[in-house]
């Protein structure tokens, strides 16, 4: 099978890709392991983490548009109250960690509905996952594929190929350079880099973070729905992780309502309130955190009234025991498995165990719900990963370009007038001249396998370089989404939903040129004319490639 771009992955960024192709004209084959597309949006079950001017500013037309249909379909198919019907930014799971908490499976039919508005220009292939490729310094002539249905191999042919991949799969099969763990501080002078790696090498391989397998669950209050306890409970039940020198310690036994922090000031308490109780005013708690059907919105005496669902997604469900990523290359498939366990554990713990907001021990109404994540267990088709193989890029993004403390330590955070202050207190990132995206999120990274703590910390609002897109060796590969040359610091900022849909969008966008044109990615990284034009397709489809605040702009919409 031939096509004009192949790309690999069909989470987010692998989506945005082969829309941002389809606008360009250009033709595209878009394989997917699971049977959803969207992948931390759908089959992992995350709920979108986003930045806070998402509603007006600060996201790409197509990911605008991906946010309006979303709310669009809970209003055209479901029976919603007058008062949710007319609310135009309507959150239709009312979780507080995003303004658009909603179903996996309804991101799902809207993200196949606007492929299937390009079906000449888009063929979507689920249930492929690559197993290898036809390579040569850096030039990827082909790759193949097993069906993880029936064991068959299909190999495709693309002159441009896409790693929108969730662990940078296609980097290694095709031997393109990439890094894996988190680099000590004195590769990129990061401020929170460890100043050294166990092994005394730039690099820590084991330094991943842990990565979480997620449900949903109902409560059904006076029932009895408690899981059979699994054989592994008394040990995660008694687990108390160990950091390594020098980190904050742990503040006991992972499963609790606790979520530590690399500082004492960043640790929270999240108890489960359960619906049909309220919270106080203000307070929060983990069953609104990520609820992603809200019982409120729907019209009392229409026939349709879903149960409240929460979906669980918590450091006692992230798993780092040992990496996902193996250092010797592949994947661990008993990392795997050890996580489903574990987030069985964590359910049956909030079952019979946990302390309960109203006095005793043990939600036993807690059910898992299988309806919103296509899963007759309740458990998300695919784990939800954090990190990946990054690309060995042209240029990598580090700390000092988006991290906001280090960059008002060394002064390059300055920018931000006084009105826009107001609305943006964390700087500016680094201009970067071939900007094809921007983005927004704390660096946020969880636990890893090295025993290194949480780091939660502010980021400035940034700019994605095209340069971070394109191997530095050259070649015909293009980072799509959470693989792009990144340090593992930065990662923690990258890695979100919207940032991996407009990255992914960038790169379909590069390949679309690079296929127009007869050129090489490489080629558009000239910082001028060639790199120009890529930025003209990107602001025509509706990219923004700068914040407001940069080009003198005073916004203050809060």
């Amino acid at each position: 099978m031939k096509t004009e771009v192949l790309i690999v992955g069909g989470g987010a960024g692998g989506v945005a890709a082969a829309l941002a192709c389809a606008r360009a004209g250009v033709k595209c084959v878009v394989t997917e392991p699971y049977q959803w597309v969207g992948g931390q949006f759908t089959s992992q079950g995350v709920p979108p983490d986003e930045n806070r001017w998402v509603e007006s500013f600060g996201a790409s037309r197509l990911y605008a548009e991906l946010r309006r249909r979303v709310r669009r379909w809970y209003k055209d198919s479901r029976s919603l109250t007058p008062e949710a019907s007319a609310n135009e930014p309507l959150n239709p799971g009312g979780g507080w960690v995003s303004r658009l908490c909603a179903e996996p499976r309804v991101f799902h039919e809207v993200m196949r509905e606007m492929l299937a508005e390009h079906a000449g220009s888009i063929t979507v292939l689920t249930g492929l996952e690559p197993i290898s490729a036809d390579a040569d310094r850096g030039r990827v002539r082909s790759v193949t594929f097993r069906d993880r249905s029936d064991g068959s191999e299909r190999t495709i042919e693309a002159p441009i190929v896409i790693d929108a991949t969730e662990t940078g799969d296609l980097l290694e099969l095709a031997s393109i350079p990439f890094a894996l763990g988190g680099e000590s501080r004195r590769v990129f002078g990061e401020l929170h880099a460890p100043e050294s790696t166990p092994s005394g090498d730039e690099i820590d391989p084991f330094d991943q973070q842990g990565f979480s397998h997620c449900f949903a669950i109902e409560h059904r209050p006076g029932e009895d729905c408690t899981i059979p306890e699994p054989e592994a409970y008394r040990r995660w039940r008694e687990f108390v992780p160990q950091m390594r020198e020098g980190e904050t310690p742990w503040t006991g036994p992972l499963f609790s309502w606790t979520v530590p922090s690399h500082n004492e000031s960043g640790r929270l308490d999240l108890p489960l309130i359960p619906w049909p109780d309220e919270p106080q005013a203000g307070e929060l708690e983990l069953w609104r955190y990520r609820r992603i059907v809200d019982r409120s919105i729907y019209a009392p005496g229409s026939g349709e009234s879903p149960p409240e669902v929460s979906l669980i997604n918590c450091v006692q469900t992230d798993y780092w025991l040992r990496p996902l990523l193996s250092p010797g290359g592949g994947r661990d498939p008993d990392a795997f498995i050890e996580a489903v366990v574990q987030a069985m554990c964590f359910l049956y713990w909030m079952q019979t165990e946990a302390p309960r907001h109203d006095g005793g021990n043990g939600y036993p109404g807690l059910r898992l719900r299988g309806n919103e994540l296509g899963a007759d267990d309740g458990f998300a088709m695919a784990p939800y990963i954090r990190e990946p193989r990054r690309l060995k890029a042209m240029l990598v993004m580090h700390e000092g370009h988006i991290g906001t403390k280090q960059r008002s330590e060394s002064g390059a955070a300055a920018g931000v007038d006084a009105a826009s202050a107001l609305e943006n207190p964390w700087g500016v990132g680094e201009l970067f001249a071939d900007s094809v995206a921007i983005g927004h999120y704390p660096i946020d990274l969880h636990p890893s396998c090295s025993g290194r703590q949480s780091v939660y910390v502010a980021c400035s609002p940034f700019r994605v370089p095209l340069r971070s897109l394109v191997p530095a060796g050259g070649g015909n590969l293009v980072a799509g989404g959470k693989c792009l040359g990144v340090s593992h610091v930065v990662n923690g900022a990258t890695r979100t939903h919207a940032c991996e849909w407009m990255i992914g969008e960038a790169a379909g966008t590069l390949a679309a040129w690079c296929v127009l044109e007869n050129r090489t990615p490489a080629d558009a990284c000239d910082l001028g004319v060639r790199t120009a034009e890529v930025q003209r397709m990107l602001i025509a489809g509706g990219m923004p490639l700068a914040w407001p605040w940069e080009r003198g702009e005073s916004v203050f919409r809060l």
